[in-house]
């Protein structure tokens, strides 16, 4: 087991999580179970990844849990993104938001490159592809999967 509390990618994205709680804490009433959550959710959902797969046993698992990781901090950028078009945060805002999650980026990219190499390329292949059903079966149990025509 890792110590999570070492993987300077979950430093950051730890701090992205409460920059984000603190910029969100003056969105409208409206948006807390809309927007507030989701950016909240997303954000949160990064580190906790982190800490998830660092206490997993084979480098697979690690690695699924860093890709779960990387797609959250995508969906954590795209809301803060939507935040600042729908006037919820501001320019400035939203630029040291993005530029937090710009950074938290580049070091989970690193983080995944390493564990990629120590893996091996199957380890990559197996860990993706299991990411992807995964992935595809939250949303299908969700009912977020759209059918497309």
């Amino acid at each position: 087991m890792r110590d999570y509390t070492k993987i300077k990618a979950w430093r950051l994205a730890d701090d992205l999580t409460v920059a984000v709680y603190e910029r969100t804490r003056s969105f409208p009433k409206e948006e807390i179970y809309g927007l507030t959550s989701q950016l909240r959710r997303a954000s949160y959902s990064v580190p906790a990844n982190i800490v998830e797969g660092a206490s997993r046993e084979s480098k697979k698992d690690y690695l699924h849990f860093l890709y779960i990781a990387r797609g959250s901090l995508s969906e954590t950028q795209y809301f803060i993104h939507l935040a600042q078009r729908l006037n919820y945060l501001s320019s400035e805002e939203a630029d040291a938001l993005q530029q937090q999650t710009k950074l938290t980026f580049g070091c989970l990219h690193g983080l995944i490159k390493a564990v990629e190499k120590e893996a091996g390329k199957l380890s990559k292949l197996l860990a993706t592809a299991t990411s992807l059903i995964v992935i595809g079966l939250m949303r299908w149990s969700s009912g977020q999967l759209s059918v497309v025509t």
